[in-house]
């Protein structure tokens, strides 16, 4: 790599959430970029086969493991599997999550509704904060993907909102607490973003409303969010830490 520019060489790096979306596009660009890449997965093994098989096609080690990520012991799992193969991990990237896509107010959301949201949105990404702290080598990066609903709000997606409005403040203390062992940790906050995930809501009218909240004009890909977590888990990025970065077309700019 030439000094300067974005260079992952001998970086190990773990993505949860790896095999479609953003952690799709995040694992890939990691490992043009030089690093060996494990990513994890829920159920969708097939996904997570073929991103390996692309990552190990640019010469890289690469491998997938799935699992439930809201399971203390899974998680451990995880980085036993990563300590194993890689011989330690230097970069995580905390990137799954759900979003119900159901409208539905505060007033008529049932406890179990909320419950599940926060269990997979922010309890799980403290299972995996908690195992990075306990893994990552010192001066490594700890980058999460939180949204900009953590900031603007979200109507009747409240619970959404609140799961992402926890991982920002995790990772304010958290990256007071490693900041002594040069470990940074970060949160990238997407706006709306082109994905499986989406696709079924940002469609006509709903598309539109969206689009004309962006001043840059455009719904961003998985790839315009990839290369700002890149950048943060580079030597680019090494002393940025405890930041919540925007990567929404300018959509919520925060006072």
């Amino acid at each position: 790599m030439t000094p300067g520019v974005l260079d992952l060489s001998n970086r190990r790096v773990l993505v949860t959430g790896g095999s479609r979306g953003i952690g799709r596009a995040v694992a890939l660009l990691m490992a043009r970029a030089g690093a060996s890449v494990g990513i994890s997965y829920r159920s969708r093994s097939e996904d997570a086969d073929a991103v390996v098989k692309e990552i190990r096609g640019m010469g890289r080690k690469g491998w997938a493991m799935g699992g439930d990520l809201t399971s203390p012991e899974e998680v451990q799992r995880l980085f036993q599997h990563a300590r194993e193969s890689f011989g330690g991990v230097d970069v995580v990237v905390g990137n799954h999550g759900i979003w119900p896509a159901a409208d539905i107010s505060l007033a008529e959301m049932e406890l179990d509704h909320w419950r599940r949201t926060l269990q997979v949105n922010l309890e799980s990404i403290f299972l995996l904060a908690r195992e990075s702290a306990r893994n990552l080598t010192d001066g490594g990066g700890l980058i999460l993907v939180s949204s900009t609903a953590a900031q603007r709000g979200e109507p009747f997606h409240g619970d959404y909102a609140a799961s992402k409005g926890g991982i920002n403040a995790l990772v304010k203390g958290l990256s007071v607490e490693l900041g002594g062992r040069g470990i940074t940790v970060n949160a990238v906050a997407p706006g709306w973003v082109d994905t499986e995930m989406t696709e079924q809501v940002l469609t006509g009218a709903a598309r539109r409303e969206a689009l004309a909240g962006i001043p840059l004009g455009r719904i961003a890909t998985a790839e315009d969010v990839a290369g700002p977590i890149a950048f943060l888990a580079s030597p680019l990025g090494r002393h940025i830490t405890g930041e919540v970065l925007n990567v929404n077309g300018g959509s919520v700019r925060p006072g």
